[in-house]
Parts: structure tokens; C-alpha cells; sequence
């Protein structure tokens, strides 16, 4: 027998591996949704899985990097890299340990639209798991080395993202068709906005956005709803109330048509359009949402892949998909392809989208769309880390408890008049605001970017 020795074993890592099969294997069966109320008044959807001794929680705060003040961009993504990084009386080095020494994931991410995080832990460590998390969201240090180090590592990627053409494309996307709206600035922010924020403005933020009228919770694993009850006061009972009301303005990207072209010296040129959409709440997302797997969002299936890759050799990969944020609906849409081609790919591009719009799509197309988005549905249900943000992507866009129950026959439910209904109402080629980076030819800008 050989004996292979490792420098450190994970045993959360190795019950993940282990759960992910046992529920992957049996991914088809009901998941039962539970609405749990802490003692002091905390609320969570829950779904019990007993398998394996580990739970996941993903909790989220309304708000994200759309409300960070003007001139410091970047302010949720800061926090949201060194809310772990020391609280209480533990500092970075030491609360990282107690991460690690408990087999716990704890980390933090900035949305546009929220704030998140995501724990997962051993059912015999969940005691300290849930009391490290509070420390985290109630008392965190915000030790001005950790933050200086965590702000370096964020202008380095920020200073990167000048040089990478599909990072340059969507931030001036963005900035065009929403030049007036906090959507037009990008969620990690400017190198402006990071380099001036100080820890005085990371300690305003959890106060003033990490309350508890912002927050949804979802959890998956070995817990019971009793149980549940008791942590979620432990992690969460501390938080604020409320904190300063905030409105942010409806808003539909500008349409103007426009080509916009960034210079860069490449042999690819990336390339970026899109148009206004449909929102998560909009009773025709389902149908948009068919819509886009038949035209782009189908991978090898999809109209645009056919036309563009398959029949004409333009680009290795288009696609096209929706992007609903809470204040504004968008239809997108990307491909890379040579310089010397870029012109003709978005002829073909325009002509699939107008096809689409005049023509709709046949009874097989849909058809087969439905069998793949309603077959692969349960794929996305294979983790409790996966059940756990979909659960509170449920609460947030008001989807109701039993979503998971009828959501295929939502899918099902669509037809071919409704697309083309839809497409009719929605889809105008000649509105595109197209962004190119590269050096394309035989194509030129219709304004300034």
C-alpha cells in the first residue's frame, strides 16, 4: 500500500466535494422551500439538507455599488474586500487563522444592485462560524495596512482592466448609455474613487448599509429551521435597524444608435452592443428569456453562433443575453473577431436581430429551447451553495417561496406569438449602441466615446 502525505486536508472541502454528489445524483428531486423567522424577528428561506454535515448561507444587502458616493467609486467593493480582514479583537492575521483553524469559507462581494456575502461551514464548527460572521458585519476593524493592502490589490486590477479590451468595451458601454445614472459607473470602481476613500468611509457603510431592513438570507444544509432561528440572531441581531433611505431613478439606456470605437493595437477587435430589455419583474421575462436562448444565448444551438461561426467562419464565439438590474432592463450582446471582419460580423449581427424581430421563431426552435432550459433547470440546483443564492435571488426580484415548483411551467407556458410579440416590441437593430476596441476597418465611429 502507498501512503500519500499532503501538507494540510480540508474537511470542509472534502464534505462539499462529497455533498455536491449526493445532491448533483438526486437533483431532480422536489426541493422543499421553508420561511424561517428568527426569535428576534430575522427572516430566511431555508431548505434542509441532512446528507452531509456542512450547510451553505448566501445573505445579501439591497443597495450594492450603485450607491456609492460620488467621487468614491469603488466603496462597496473596498468593504466588501476587508470586512474579513479583522473584527473585534482579532486582527487580520488572527481572524483569518480562525477562518482556517474552523474549516469555514467567509468571503464578500459588491453587486451593482446588493451587497453580499457567503459563508459555508461544518455543522460541529457552525457555532463559531456564525459568531466569526458577526464580528465581521457588526465590528470590523478596517486596520488601515489591511485596507491600504487591499485597495493596492484593487488599483492593480483596476489599472489592468485599462488594458483589456473587454473591460475597456463594457465600462464604456456603460458609460454611454447611462451617462447620467450611477448605472454608468462600473461597480469596482475608479481608480479615483478607490484611492480616495478612507476607513472613516468603510465604518459609515456598514452602518449605513448593512441593516437589517435591507437583508435576505438563504440557506441550504444540515439545519433545522429551530436551529436556524437561533444563528441567524446570533449573526445578524446585532445589525442596525435601518439605516438613511436612498431612491434610485428608473432608467432606460440611451438609443441612440451609436458606433463607438476605442483604439487599441491588436489583431482582434472586441465588440459590444446592446439595447434596452426586459426587467426580472416584467411578466414577459420568460419569454425573453426563451427568446434569447434560441437567438444567442443558446451556445452552439443559438441563431447568431450559426449565422456568425458555423456558416461564415466571422468569430470563435457571439453570444447574446439579458442583463435585468433593478432600476433597468438590458439586452447585450458580445463577439471578438478580426479587425478586417468586424464590419461584416455586425451586418450579419444586425440582420439575425432584425430576422428575429420580423420573422419570430418556429414551433421546432422553441421546442428544443425548452427542452434544454427545463432539463438543465435542476443542474442549477446541484450545491447547497447553489440553492442558497438562488434563494435569495427569489426574495430579491419577489419571486415567491414556491418558484422552484412551477418555474418550468413558466417556460413551458411560453409561445411562439408571444415572441414575436416581443420581438416586435423589443427589438430595433438600428437603436444598438455598439462599442469596439481594437483597430477595426471599414467601419467608423458615428460618435464620441
Amino acid at each position: 500500500m502507498t501512503v500519500v502525505k499532503t501538507r494540510r486536508f480540508s474537511p470542509l472541502l472534502a464534505v462539499i466535494a462529497f455533498g455536491c454528489l449526493l445532491i448533483a445524483g438526486g437533483a431532480k428531486a422536489a426541493v422543499e422551500v421553508q420561511r424561517v423567522v428568527s426569535p428576534g424577528g430575522i427572516e430566511a428561506w431555508l431548505v434542509e439538507e441532512h446528507t452531509v454535515p456542512f450547510l451553505s448561507m448566501r445573505f445579501a444587502f439591497r443597495g450594492g455599488a450603485k450607491l456609492d458616493p460620488a467621487g468614491k467609486e469603488g466603496l462597496a467593493e473596498l468593504a466588501s474586500g476587508t470586512l474579513n480582514e479583522g473584527a473585534g479583537d482579532l486582527d487580520a492575521l488572527a481572524y483569518q487563522k480562525a477562518i482556517d483553524d474552523n474549516a469555514i469559507r467567509l468571503g464578500f462581494d459588491a453587486g451593482m444592485d446588493e451587497f453580499g456575502g457567503t459563508m459555508e461551514t461544518l455543522t460541529e464548527r457552525r457555532d463559531k462560524a456564525f459568531e466569526l460572521l458577526a464580528l465581521a458585519l457588526t465590528d470590523p476593524t478596517f486596520d488601515q495596512g489591511a485596507v491600504d493592502r487591499v485597495r493596492g490589490q484593487l488599483l492593480s486590477g483596476l489599472e489592468r482592466d485599462t488594458k483589456n479590451p473587454n473591460a475597456v468595451a463594457q465600462k464604456l458601454w456603460q458609460r454611454t448609455v447611462f451617462p447620467n445614472h450611477p448605472y454608468g459607473r462600473p461597480a469596482s470602481g475608479t481608480i479615483e474613487g478607490v484611492t480616495a476613500i478612507t476607513t472613516d468611509d468603510l465604518h459609515q457603510f456598514v452602518r449605513d448599509r448593512l441593516t437589517r431592513d435591507a437583508l435576505v438570507i438563504g440557506v441550504a444544509g444540515d439545519v433545522t429551521a429551530e436551529e436556524l432561528g437561533e444563528l441567524l440572531d446570533r449573526a445578524f441581531g446585532g445589525l442596525p435597524e435601518s439605516g438613511p433611505p436612498f431612491e434610485v431613478a428608473e432608467v432606460a439606456p440611451a438609443a441612440s444608435g451609436a458606433v463607438l470605437i476605442e483604439r487599441m493595437p491588436q489583431p482582434q477587435s472586441v465588440v459590444v452592443w446592446g439595447q434596452r430589455g426586459v426587467k426580472r419583474t416584467d411578466p414577459d421575462f420568460y419569454t425573453a428569456y426563451v427568446m434569447n436562448h434560441i437567438l444567442g444565448g443558446g451556445g452552439f444551438s443559438s441563431r447568431l453562433t450559426e449565422e456568425v461561426r458555423e456558416k461564415r467562419g466571422l468569430a470563435y464565439g457571439v453570444y447574446s443575453y439579458l442583463a435585468p438590474r433593478d432600476h433597468a432592463g438590458l439586452f447585450l450582446g458580445g463577439v471578438a473577431t478580426q479587425n478586417e471582419r468586424v464590419a461584416e460580423s455586425l451586418e450579419v449581427i444586425r440582420a439575425e436581430y432584425a430576422r428575429l424581430r420580423d420573422e419570430g421563431v418556429s414551433e421546432q426552435e422553441l421546442a428544443d429551447a425548452k427542452t434544454y432550459i427545463t432539463g438543465s433547470f435542476p443542474l442549477t440546483l446541484d450545491s447547497n451553495a447553489e440553492i442558497a443564492s438562488r434563494l435569495v435571488g427569489m426574495q430579491i426580484t419577489e419571486l415567491g417561496i414556491d418558484y422552484l415548483e412551477h418555474r418550468n411551467q413558466l417556460i413551458e407556458n411560453v409561445t411562439v406569438e408571444d415572441i414575436k410579440r416581443l420581438a416586435g416590441d423589443l427589438i430595433d437593430p438600428n437603436s444598438f449602441t455598439v462599442v469596439v476596441v481594437g483597430d477595426p476597418v471599414a467601419i467608423e465611429p458615428t460618435a464620441a466615446r
